[in-house]
C-alpha cells in the first residue's frame, strides 16, 4: 500500500524535491498528502499545489502550544502514515512528539550524537573532524535525541569552509532520506524500547549508507 507522507519544512525544500522526484519517477511507493511549515514564506510550499499547503506563523496560533496543537490537527486531518521533518527549524512539543510517536523522522546534517541543533558543518569543521555527514533519526521530544536509524558520511577535505562542506553534505542527505523513506513505506521501520528497530531487528547503532559525493 502506498505510505502517505506529511512533509514539514522551513526552508527551500531540497529534500522535499528529492521526495517528490522519487515519486514521480516510481522509485519510492509513497504520495505526499500534506506540506506543512512554520513560515508561510517557506520556498519549499511552492514545491506542491496549493491543496496541500499549510502554513500559520506560532504567533498566529497564540504562542508554542497553540501551534503544536492546530499543526497537530492539521496533520491528523490528511491521515498520514509518517510525518517528515525534512529542514524543519521547529522543535517540535512533547506533547506532539507524543501523538505521533513512531511516526516521526527526521534529517539532520551531523553525524548524530555530534552537533545537534544549528551550525553543524561550521562546528565540524571547527573540531578537526576528518568526516561529517548526515543521520535519519525518529523523532523524540529531545531536539536531534532520537534513535537513529541510518548515516551517511562524507570527508572533510582541506581547504573546506561551511558551504562548500554543506554542499557535500548534501549530496549524501538527499539518497540517504530517500533509502530510509523506502523502508519506512514498506513496513520494515519502527521505533520499540527507546531504539530504531529494521526488519524486526534493534539497530544498536546506526546503519552506514555509501553513496556518490565530490
Amino acid at each position: 500500500m502506498t505510505a502517505r507522507l506529511a512533509i514539514l519544512a522551513s526552508g527551500r525544500g531540497s529534500n522535499l524535491q528529492a521526495i517528490l522526484d522519487a515519486i514521480a519517477a516510481g522509485t519510492l511507493d509513497a504520495s505526499v498528502v500534506g506540506v506543512f511549515s512554520d513560515k508561510p514564506e517557506a520556498p519549499a510550499l511552492q514545491r506542491v499545489p496549493e491543496a496541500l499547503r499549510w502554513a500559520r506563523t506560532p504567533k498566529a496560533c497564540g504562542g508554542r502550544d497553540g501551534f503544536d496543537a492546530t499543526l497537530a490537527e492539521a496533520i491528523a486531518a490528511v491521515r498520514p502514515d509518517w510525518i517528515v521533518c525534512a529542514g524543519y527549524m521547529r522543535l517540535l512539543g512533547a506533547g506532539f512528539v507524543q501523538r505521533f510517536a513512531g511516526r516521526l523522522l527526521n534529517i539532520h546534517p551531523s553525524l548524530l550524537p555530534k552537533y545537534k541543533g544549528l551550525h553543524t558543518h561550521q562546528r565540524a569543521l571547527e573540531a578537526g573532524d576528518a568526516e561529517h555527514g548526515a543521520s535519519v533519526h525518529f523523532v523524540t521530544a529531545e531536539l536531534d535525541g532520537g534513535p537513529v536509524i541510518a548515516q551517511a558520511r562524507v570527508p572533510v577535505r582541506p581547504g573546506d569552509d561551511a558551504d562548500t562542506l554543506a554542499a557535500r553534505v548534501l549530496q549524501v542527505e538527499h539518497p540517504l532520506l530517500l533509502e530510509v523513506l523506502r523502508w519506512a513505506a514498506a513496513g520494515r521501520l519502527r521505533m520499540h524500547d527507546g531504539l530504531a528497530w529494521r526488519d524486526g531487528q534493534p539497530l544498536y547503532t546506526p546503519i552506514y549508507l555509501q553513496f556518490a559525493h565530490d
